[in-house]
């Protein structure tokens, strides 16, 4: 029985449905559909003409659809999107489009890719304690701040009468040049913004 088998398949013109499926990438279910609607080419014992039901395959196969999928139709791209994968590339030292037209799929890929690896890298550092959240940094220089201004608003109470004593002139007048020296200062540190890139 199994000899007469293997006869039977040497003898084939061509290939069987599940080498056909093999040979195409799809399941065996999909190439006996295909053969029932009439996109598959047989030869006369049967078997399938490879060549010439891929080709039929083709013309008969909505290009827009991908394994009984439809596809959306290709939308532009936003300048904004392409200036940011060449932003990308350049900080990794990778060649970056000069205009939208001269993106590649594989400049895209590869930027989304380092953008993916740096995301899982800022993920693991913030798992870690090694990264705060900007909002949590911005209050906690803000604090810091307001402590080192009030430091510094009470430092002339404390040390006018000493630095009167050394400089041989009255407590009240020091205190009074030192607050207003301070406060000044203070006015120019107050202009400064924290910004956290």
């Amino acid at each position: 029985m199994s000899e007469r088998r293997s006869e039977h398949f040497r003898d084939r013109a061509g290939l069987s449905e599940r080498e056909y499926a093999a040979h195409v990438g799809i399941s065996r279910g999909a190439v006996q559909k295909a053969r029932a609607s009439g996109r598959l080419v047989l030869h006369a014992d049967g078997s399938i003409d490879a060549s010439a039901s891929d080709a039929r395959r083709t013309q008969a196969t909505d290009p827009a659809m991908r394994r009984g999928r439809r596809e959306p139709p290709l939308r532009p791209v936003p300048d904004a999107t392409v200036g940011s994968v060449a932003e990308t590339l350049r900080e990794q030292g990778l060649p970056a489009p000069q205009a939208p037209a001269d993106m590649t799929y594989l400049q895209a890929r590869t930027a989304n890719e380092v953008l993916k690896a740096q995301e899982r890298k800022m993920r693991l550092q913030k798992l870690k304690g090694e990264v705060i959240e900007r909002a949590r940094a911005t209050a906690l220089v803000f604090r810091l701040a307001r402590q080192e201004r009030d430091a510094w608003a009470g430092w002339p109470a404390r040390v006018a009468a000493m630095m009167a004593a050394d400089l041989g002139i009255g407590a009240h007048t020091m205190q009074t040049v030192l607050e207003t020296h301070v406060r000044h200062h203070l006015g120019e540190l107050a202009e400064l913004q924290a910004e956290f890139r």
